[in-house]
């Protein structure tokens, strides 16, 4: 199978960022969301794209990144989104970022940097920052309750083949 990412044109990778770009000015002239865009693309066909969608869908996690996933599985018909490629018009923050290691998205290419966000009042950094301290020093109350079962059911998952396949 011949590499994707070589056989796009830096012209195209343009055309896509400049379209992620646009999504994010759209979500955020409609009071969909922030100023956020994304777009997954499988070599130099568009699979799925979103803006930003915080205020639309009243879900804090409805971010560009997140909901042009959800749209590229829902086109795909699949959950692995490996061979795709997605153009953000922001670095995605934490929670974007870990989505798209779980969808197995092969790139990322952004616009504006976290510092640019940071600039402009977005706390993705802050938020990173809670996430590498101990749970007990976070600012939101992190604490294990042990429960037996909780590890009783993983056991039943990784007899299913869960884990080795990265869901």
């Amino acid at each position: 199978m011949k590499d994707l990412k070589e056989e796009v044109p830096h012209l195209d990778r343009m055309r896509f960022m400049q379209m992620a770009v646009d999504l994010s000015e759209q979500a955020l002239d409609a009071g969909k969301g922030g100023p956020f865009g994304a777009i997954i693309v499988r070599g130099t066909r568009i699979v799925g794209s979103s803006g930003n969608c915080v205020f639309k869908h009243t879900d804090p996690t409805a971010h560009a990144e997140i909901m042009a996933i959800r749209d590229a599985c829902e086109n795909l018909g699949s959950a692995d989104l490996s061979g795709c490629d997605i153009y953000s018009s922001g670095e995605p923050c934490p929670m974007c970022m870990a989505a798209i290691y779980w969808a197995k998205i092969g790139a990322v290419y952004f616009s504006n940097t976290e510092k640019d966000a940071l600039r402009f009042g977005f706390v993705d950094k802050l938020i990173l920052a809670e996430l590498r301290m101990e749970p007990a020093k976070r600012k939101i109350l992190s604490t294990r309750l042990k429960n037996g079962r909780a590890l009783m059911v993983f056991e039943k998952a990784k007899g299913m083949g869960f884990g080795q396949r990265g869901n």
